[in-house]
């Protein structure tokens, strides 16, 4: 009898092990399945034709930790990649700017600190100049209250007008009369010659520049919504600052001048609300002291936005993205959209001569534009696979017409 009893505690026990077996073996495969895929991305922020090609900017994170690190890429005339530099220092940076000097080219973004610098990984601005083999030859960093990075920069033939801002972060709280959006100068060794500020301690920002008549032009956002456009003499004094409401979150992106006139792009809103799921792509002209012309909209998808832009035989040529409301992939805590590249061509006189969408089912987006010979260079990037981007350069004949793509 004590025998039967032992082959049965024995035959429980067996069973229990299989048992927890199965369920450790279960829970393992559930948080392998129901992991998170990390993304993994490259995108081209930023682009300029040179004579080999053309030199963009912008950031990938193809490295064993996912950080982000800034990229400068050389393309040929073919584009195909030349040669791709990374600036592995820190932690996270980003390129958003370009711009080539001579034989030397300028990279603006930021970068976040290790924790030996900054315990709080705040972003500190950074310019860089490289030679003409991507070999960094000077950089400097800049921060004011926290928060900061540069967007933009125009050469001039004295040194560098550079754009961006430096806030405090999202848990600092605070006010200052010291940061918001920054127009500074650099000279060539990249040594600050002054600086002009603009705006609140939180969240202004400007995204692009030109020059027109020894005038400077900036623009991109003030708090809340609101789209500026800024005029500054050539000692970085400024004249004048005219607002719009309502714009998204980033206000506006893009300037150009045509015939003593300023045409700037980004996203309207209706009303000032928290969201951004209905925006219309906008263009507004100006006169050059920064009083409001005319403007116009389109209204896509759902989400549409006009990114960059630029001045060709008094027409615009302007790249953006339009996004709808994908029901499918969308949670009651999460909504999510696909995105298209928009690229358009409208007349100084804000008429619609041509309006394409770009891509398929996956996102697409396009983040800047240029000319050359008889066709346009369109710079950004796209989905190839889930969770997977791909920075991209397309070429449309003048006509509007796509070409093709690297």
């Amino acid at each position: 009898m004590k025998s039967n009893y032992k082959r049965i505690i024995k035959a429980v026990v067996i069973i229990c092990i299989i048992v927890l077996i199965i369920d450790i073996s279960y829970l393992v495969y559930k948080k392998i399945v129901n992991k998170p895929k990390e993304t993994s991305f490259d995108s081209i922020n930023s682009f300029e034709v040179i004579d080999e090609g053309y030199i963009s900017v912008g950031s990938n994170n193809n490295n064993k930790n996912k950080y982000e690190k800034a990229k400068i890429t050389k393309y040929n005339n073919k584009l195909e990649k030349v040669w791709e530099k990374l600036y592995n220092k820190k932690y996270n940076s980003s390129y958003f700017g370009i711009k080539q000097d001579n034989d030397y080219f300028i990279a603006v973004g930021d970068y976040e600190s290790n924790s030996e610098e900054n315990k709080d990984s705040v972003r500190s601005a950074l310019i860089v100049k490289y030679d003409s083999e991507g070999k960094i030859l000077n950089e400097k960093k800049f921060q004011v209250l926290g928060d900061s990075k540069f967007t933009n920069l125009l050469v001039i033939p004295d040194g560098y007008l550079v754009i961006g801002q430096s806030i405090y972060e999202n848990m600092t709280l605070g006010l200052s009369d010291e940061g918001g959006a920054f127009l500074i100068k650099y000279d060539k060794d990249l040594n600050e010659i002054w600086k002009s500020n603009y705006g609140g301690s939180k969240s202004a920002i400007y995204n692009d520049l030109i020059v027109v008549d020894n005038y400077i032009y900036a623009v991109g956002k003030d708090a809340t919504n609101t789209g500026i456009i800024s005029k500054y003499n050539m000692n970085g004094e400024r004249q004048k600052t005219t607002t719009y409401s309502y714009t998204d979150r980033f206000g506006f992106t893009g300037i150009v001048s045509i015939d003593n006139n300023l045409y700037v792009v980004g996203a309207k809103k209706v009303t000032e609300d928290k969201n951004d799921y209905d925006t219309d792509g906008l263009i507004v002209k100006y006169d050059l002291d920064c009083n409001k012309l005319k403007e116009t909209t389109y209204k896509g998808k759902g989400i549409d936005r006009f990114n960059k832009l630029i001045s060709d035989n008094n027409n615009l040529a302007i790249v953006g993205q339009t996004g709808i409301y994908n029901k499918d992939k969308s949670t009651d805590k999460i909504n999510v959209f696909s995105y298209n590249g928009i690229f358009a061509i409208y007349s100084k006189n804000l008429d619609k001569i041509k309006l394409d969408n770009y891509g398929t089912d996956i996102d697409d987006y396009f983040t800047d534009i240029k000319k050359i010979s008889n066709k346009y260079i369109v710079s950004g990037y796209g989905v190839y696979e889930e969770n997977s981007y791909i920075s991209k350069l397309i070429e449309y004949k003048t006509s509007g017409k796509l070409i093709g793509e690297s």
